[in-house]
């Protein structure tokens, strides 16, 4: 049971110490398992179920799969934990798996099923935000539970939290995978969010260009005081990333203003002269 155990993870072999558990580890017919009804993830990436399907061609199914009888067919088991290898195997035409059977209720099977897939490494962040939400909501866990169980910091458990708290509209471009998890960070608690993620996107800015981005939108501002507009922000932005030289566009409502260029060394002037020169 204890090797078992060690294949599971530290949050579901909690779990399963709080429930009846089989003494061995079982394999059953592939065809004798029905998915749960109860899984909170409906959609599975295809590149990283191949994946796991070769690695099982390669080296069989490591960790078992945890089970418990039907409720609707006594003669099947109904999957808890492991739909993804359970569709891995399949396709990998494996005859029969390792099992763990337990006694689960179907609240406890909602509950494995969700421990199973925050443990998960190619969760979106948003997955991994709403599974930690729901064994927080539904299953009464606090901050500090939830890290123990999952191995994780409590600050990455509360950083995936606020990203809960962004727009709609900002949470479709990280579902879209318009945007990742370092750049969702950045835009949690700006009123603009949106904005400046539209920006990020349009501009192509990696996470430390964006980090730049709403620097310079929170703190530079033009003569007569107000925010510089975003656009003149990108732009320096972009340019400053070329030439690695800071760069400050003065533009007034006409479109006539200035450019600056700021060098700290004789190095830099020259850089900037040569590249004028090479241009012009």
């Amino acid at each position: 049971m204890d090797k078992i155990k060690k294949g599971l993870g530290r949050g579901l072999s909690s779990l399963i110490g709080e429930t009846k558990v089989e003494p061995q580890k079982n394999k059953v017919s592939i065809s004798d398992l029905v998915p749960n009804k109860y899984q909170p993830r409906k959609i599975f990436d295809e590149d990283s179920l191949k994946e796991l399907t070769n690695s099982i061609k390669e080296r069989g199914m490591i960790q078992p799969i945890i089970v418990r009888t039907s409720n609707d067919d006594k003669s099947k088991y109904e999957i808890i934990a492991g739909e993804r290898r359970w569709l891995a195997a399949q396709r990998a035409g494996l005859h029969d798996v390792p099992v763990v059977i337990t006694e689960a209720d179907d609240l406890k099977s909602l509950e494995f099923a969700i421990v199973e897939n925050v443990q998960r490494h190619d969760l979106n962040p948003l997955e991994e935000a709403q599974g930690y939400k729901r064994l927080i909501d539904d299953f009464n866990y606090d901050q500090e539970k939830v890290s123990k169980f999952i191995g994780k910091s409590r600050s990455h458990i509360t950083n995936s939290l606020r990203l809960l708290t962004l727009s709609s509209d900002v949470i479709k471009l990280i579902e879209a995978q318009k945007l990742t998890a370092g750049h969702a960070k950045i835009l949690v608690g700006l009123e603009n969010a949106t904005f400046v993620a539209n920006k990020i996107i349009e501009k192509k800015l990696s996470v430390r260009q964006a980090e730049n981005f709403v620097k310079i939108f929170k703190n530079k501002k033009n003569s007569s005081g107000r925010v510089k507009d975003t656009n003149i922000i990108a732009l320096e932005l972009s340019i400053s990333n070329k030439i690695g030289l800071n760069v400050d566009i003065k533009n007034n409502k006409r479109n006539k203003g200035k450019i600056s260029f700021e060098y700290k060394d004789l190095n830099q002037l020259n850089k900037i002269i040569d590249i004028i020169k090479f241009n012009y």
